[in-house]
């Protein structure tokens, strides 16, 4: 057997073990189930994970004695990368501490099925329907499964605050996408027993004690970086990093601010007035968000940077509410990469109902009017929009399915210097809020090690967040708890993007091609780990 067959073996196994996962990239025949997650489930997974492992590791060349061609090594390797970074998790399991775990994988199942509408309206009703039967049963292993001894309280309170917002998701949000009435009674009625299901979680996250932690510790975390990430350095060389690209951009915003300002070259202060311009509303933030948008697709396409995707569409929406708790800045939904689709949707972050007047105003100020072609740049064009809908054109499904943070974040965070390479922003004060932006992912790198790393407590954290980069208490409190419950993360925008700025000065170095051409060729490779990605940029 060939790398490619066992490769290929594999992608069709993983698609059976991973049904949400699979549904979500557009595979056929995977959506209406949500799969096990029972402990027994859990533990054959890990163990049938470690014997693919075992087979690929030993696997290369064609079969008949011949050197594996180049593109399938880098699928055998990507999916070796993803593999190791998995049963890393073995000494650190998630299904015993974080409810995210369960919880996840049911809202962005239902969630994603009526944004996609890959199928007619009647089957997405039944597959909701097939769904939302199983829920009770997920949501018992979730009880079953948590160890108090290993859950730590964050991590229960971010899953806490998410089950608080299932039954008007599932009775209410999920029907409402229904066109016709009497499938949305239907899908209405098979919600009940889940939602209430999710009401017994809620009373059961109430009275659960956990007394683990969420540090990671060195250890785990270096082994992620390098065997997952194949950064070839550990956390104690990443911590380094950060804080020499945290200095450097700290010298880079004091000289703007003092043109800026025209003599002070505190940036923090320049920044946080330049937050007093913002929109009104959270639909006003949306509708300039969307404006921004189009004006960055435009200016895109009129510089040639690079060549768009047949069909592709960026949809400006508001967050989903089931994400409203947990997360404070704007994101990405890319389209399902197995399909034919290429519509995207950049997620406005709008606030929990609960908020107060002031958290909104706070939340507002975090999306200043200043901020905008930067997030917008990340979020769409030429970030995330553009490279996952570009990306999913490539017709191998290791990279369809399988990608890493430290790419396609650093994408979106390269593309950002770019367009100011290319004149995108046009004031100091949009190329300070840019620079600013940089550096907040710098600070980033050097809070999450150093929470992981036992190095600085979560108010530590907070008080960082706030003054070394332009967050508001309010949004720096819910990125810390990001970082607590996402390691490793956190780091992959500016380590992402550093790298990709290097391997753009040896391919241009090598006369191997124009901007165009690379990054066409580098993003349209897929999200691999850089390690990869320069030898596609560069042997490819």
């Amino acid at each position: 057997m060939t790398s490619a067959e066992l490769v290929n073996d594999f992608l069709d196994w993983y698609l059976r073990a991973n049904p949400v996962h699979a549904a979500l990239a557009g595979a056929e025949g995977y959506d209406r189930t949500l799969g096990d997650f029972t402990e027994a489930g859990i533990l054959a997974r890990e163990q049938e994970s470690r014997r693919w492992l075992e087979r690929l590791q030993a696997a290369g060349g064609d079969g008949q004695g011949n050197p594996e061609p180049f593109e399938d090594e880098i699928d055998r390797e990507l999916v070796m990368s993803t593999l190791r970074g998995g049963l890393a998790y073995e000494a650190w399991p998630a299904w015993r501490r974080d409810p995210s775990v369960y919880v996840g994988p049911i809202f962005n199942s239902m969630f994603g099925a009526f944004v996609y509408r890959l199928s007619s309206e009647a089957e997405l009703v039944d597959a909701a329907v097939a769904r939302l039967a199983e829920v009770p049963d997920v949501l018992a292993a979730c009880r079953t499964n948590l160890d108090p001894a290993l859950a730590a309280p964050l991590l229960i309170e971010r899953g806490l605050g998410q089950a608080r917002t299932a039954r008007n998701f599932l009775t209410e949000t999920i029907p409402g996408q229904v066109a016709d009435e009497a499938l949305r009674a239907r899908l209405a009625a098979a919600a009940e027993p889940a939602a209430a299901a999710f009401d017994e979680l809620v009373e059961f996250f109430e009275g659960f004690e956990a007394t683990g932690t969420w540090r990671m510790g060195e250890e785990l975390y270096s082994t992620l970086l390098r065997e997952r990430e194949m950064l070839g350095y550990g956390a104690d060389e990443l911590l380094k990093r950060g804080q020499a690209a945290y200095d450097e951009l700290d010298a880079q915003m004091r000289e703007i601010a003092v043109r800026l300002t025209g003599d002070s070259d505190d940036w923090h202060a320049a920044i946080t007035e330049l937050q007093d311009d913002h929109p009104a509303t959270l639909e006003g933030m949306r509708a300039e968000y969307e404006a921004e948008t189009a004006r960055a697709r435009e200016f895109v396409r009129e510089r040639g940077l690079v060549t768009f995707a047949e069909g592709e569409e960026c949809r400006v929406v508001p967050s989903p509410e089931f994400q409203r708790p947990i997360l404070a800045v704007a994101s990405y939904m890319m389209p399902p990469p197995l399909s034919t689709s290429r519509i995207g949707h950049f997620f406005v972050p709008f606030t929990p109902d609960s908020f107060t007047e002031e958290q909104v105003r706070q939340r507002l100020r975090t999306n200043a009017r200043a901020q905008m072609p930067s997030i917008a740049v990340h979020e769409a064009y030429p970030g995330h929009h553009w490279h996952l809908s570009w990306m999913a054109g490539n017709p191998r499904r290791a990279r369809q399915l399988f990608r890493t943070p430290y790419f396609s974040e650093g994408w979106a965070l390269y593309v950002e210097k770019v367009m100011r390479e290319q004149g995108y922003f046009t004031t100091p004060a949009q190329e300070l809020a840019h620079l600013e932006f940089r550096l907040f992912r710098a600070a980033r790198i050097i809070v999450d090690v150093s929470l992981h790393c036992g190095e600085m407590t979560i108010e530590e954290a907070e008080h960082f967040m706030t003054t070394k980069s332009s967050l508001t208490p309010g949004t720096a409190k819910g990125e810390v708890n990001r970082y607590c419950a996402w390691p490793t993360q956190a780091p992959s925008y500016l380590t992402g993007a550093l790298e990709i700025d290097r391997i753009r000065d040896d391919y241009l170095a090598a006369s191997r091609g124009d901007l165009r051409t690379f990054h066409d060729n580098l993003a349209g490779s897929g999200g691999l780990p850089l390690g990869l990605a320069r030898r596609v940029a560069l042997e490819g």
